[in-house]
């Protein structure tokens, strides 16, 4: 089964990481240099381009910007996880940082948090099978790649899932707003996972029961809370200044 990646930096990532993509594909007409520049990388790799009507490039549903990557499922980097590896990625190192999305919906908010997931050095992104954003091409190109290097990996029960890992060593760290413990204040240099919930509904009470901390992120001004993946990008850069750069 074929997927399509699309934008200029989505597929420039996938192109240099050398992922196997099938084919390039460019709005005819005249190419502005960005392009350009794409087609030249494409072919340098022996990538075949094609060049397709605009309109065909629409029906992707986004901002594709002229440029489309069709690959197979053989194409992603990330190695492929089950529900039955997670215990294993745990016990893997001293320090495993793992991200859980309650219910995350939003395929904006899944990509962003794969993109800071990627630059912090976690292991993967955990999320529940059902009411959650799969991997879709707005994921993949809001990631930038991202969602080739970060395993997405699928849970039935993500509740069940936390318990479980609990009894391999993982220290459960909710993020939310009723709590006067602050994140800040949270050692979070072992085995760390990470719980953010859902936009606008916060942990889910199974979810919430699992965590061994429920921390907060300070507020100054006037909103109650930060977008979900905001505040997983302030969560997980706190763990790479507790475990690199704290004195």
């Amino acid at each position: 089964m074929s997927e399509v990646v699309y934008g200029v930096h989505a597929v420039e990532r996938l192109i240099k990481q050398g992922a196997a993509v099938r084919t390039v594909q460019l709005v005819g007409g005249r190419l502005n240099p960005r392009l350009q520049k794409l087609q030249r990388l494409a072919e340098r790799q022996g990538i075949p381009i094609e060049r397709v009507p605009r309109a065909r490039l629409d029906r992707l549903g986004g901002v594709h910007q002229g440029v489309a990557a069709v690959l197979d499922e053989q194409a992603r980097t990330a190695p492929a996880l089950t529900e039955a590896d997670l215990p294993a990625l745990v016990e893997a190192r001293p320090d495993p940082l793992l991200i859980f999305l309650d219910e995350v919906q939003d395929p904006h908010n899944l990509g962003a948090i794969l993109r800071t997931a990627d630059a912090t050095g976690a292991q993967a992104v955990v999320i529940p099978r059902h009411q959650s954003v799969g991997v879709t091409p707005v994921v993949r190109k809001v990631a930038c790649g991202a969602a080739e290097t970060v395993p997405v990996v699928m849970v039935n029960n993500l509740a069940r899932t936390l318990a479980a890992l609990k009894e391999h060593g993982l220290w459960i760290i909710g993020l939310a707003g009723e709590t006067d413990r602050v994140l800040f204040q949270q050692d979070l240099r072992g085995p760390v996972g990470l719980v953010l919930g859902a936009e606008g509904r916060g942990l889910r009470r199974l979810v919430r029961e699992q965590c061994d901390y429920l921390c907060a992120l300070p507020m100054m001004g006037s909103v109650e809370s930060l977008n979900v993946s905001v505040a997983a990008g302030v969560a997980l850069y706190e763990v790479v200044r507790q475990r690199h750069y704290a004195d």
